[in-house]
């Protein structure tokens, strides 16, 4: 087990939820809107960024409640269990908090006490939205990985809007103070860049082993918007100076980085697949990452929280995904408005019913 004792807070429509009494496959079922999909949410906020939803924190307090929400949960270890805590307070609504056995820690360090993943019924837009969207998703994997990469990428989104400003201003910039900048740009966009090529090299060659069914098998490539290097990289944003402060933006780096995706069957780009086959490829891609987890000996405890995912699709396809999740170890969360779809898991399963934002255990 990686998480138990759960408690939610004032969070969407959770005032006081418990979840106590977790295994490796838990299951909240409920009708639509019940807030089993909050409580997943709740659970990525033990992780760096904003959550499974990308929703800003204003949006996370209870409507009728004083402004300010909780979540926290036991984190198991070798020796005693960690509590981990993360929350706004009413007075402060603006402001995240995260503790670690009630001491005050940054986001970030979230990513070194345990590895988070999911997949929504949102994400099967990935192939078809911005590249923006795909960056999230690769920096996801690679934080699973590299607990430093969420450091380095908000030290790279630091100096890339410090960037901006300067290029947009009227005045123009003072060279050096641009040197410094794009110096720590530079030496933090090649750590992002390192990091998610390294991770996408290592998923396509693991995905290339793997059997083209059940699950459609992708193919991925990694494609650079920069040089990946520091030195090459600085050099290019100084000789991109005056190109970028005519588009007052950064033209060049990280940021522009995107991860490519093809149905390696009929070597095909995944925008341009069927919504099943996109499903079946993004699952491809998690079922993949976490098997990559294991073979790079990863010790943090790993959850992996999947949003009505079985429900859609075939029994065959179910079963393997069963059986796939259940030779890893990382603790697996999974969503339904019935039980039926689980039925080949439910004896190993913890499973709770969720309605109007209470969550009650199912014996």
């Amino acid at each position: 087990m990686a998480l138990d004792r759960i408690l939610l807070t004032d969070f969407r429509n959770h005032r006081d939820t418990q979840v106590e009494g977790t295994a490796q496959f838990n299951l909240l079922v409920g009708e639509n809107g019940a807030g089993k999909t909050n409580v997943l949410e709740a659970i990525s906020l033990f992780a760096p960024g904003r959550g499974l939803r990308r929703a800003s924190l204003a949006d996370m307090p209870a409507q009728d409640g004083r402004g300010g929400f909780a979540v926290s949960a036991d984190l198991a270890s070798r020796g005693e269990p960690v509590r981990l805590g993360t929350g706004v307070p009413a007075e402060r609504p603006g402001r995240r908090l995260v503790q670690v056995n009630g001491a005050e820690a940054p986001a970030v360090r979230l990513a070194e006490w345990l590895s988070i993943g999911w997949l929504t019924p949102a994400m099967d837009r990935l192939f078809s939205e911005s590249a923006g969207g795909r960056r999230r998703f690769l920096d996801r994997l690679v934080l699973a990985l590299r607990p430093g990469h969420a450091g380095h990428a908000t030290r790279l989104e630091s100096a890339l809007r410090e960037r901006n400003n300067m290029l947009s201003d009227e005045r123009a910039p003072d060279p050096r103070w641009l040197d410094a900048i794009e110096k720590q740009l530079a030496e933090a966009g090649a750590a992002v860049a390192q990091g998610r090529r390294e991770t996408v090299e290592a998923l396509d060659d693991l995905l290339a082993q793997l059997p083209a069914s059940p699950f459609a098998r992708p193919s991925l490539t990694y494609r650079a918007g920069g040089p990946d290097e520091p030195g090459a990289l600085a050099a290019a944003l100084r000789e991109g100076r005056a190109r970028d402060r005519a588009a007052q933006r950064t033209l060049t780096g990280p940021h522009r980085d995107e991860l490519e995706v093809r149905l390696a069957a009929k070597n095909q780009m995944a925008a341009e697949c069927s919504t099943g086959e996109q499903k079946a490829m993004l699952i491809a891609i998690v079922l993949a990452h976490s098997q990559l987890l294991e073979s790079a000996g990863e010790r943090r405890p790993r959850l992996l929280l999947l949003d009505e995912v079985a429900a859609h699709l075939d029994p065959l396809r179910r079963e393997a995904l069963f059986e796939r999740l259940r030779a890893g170890a990382a603790q697996v969360w999974l969503t339904g408005t019935e039980t039926q779809p689980f039925s080949a898991i439910l004896r190993e399963t913890s499973v709770w019913h969720v309605e109007g934002g209470k969550v009650v255990r199912r014996d």
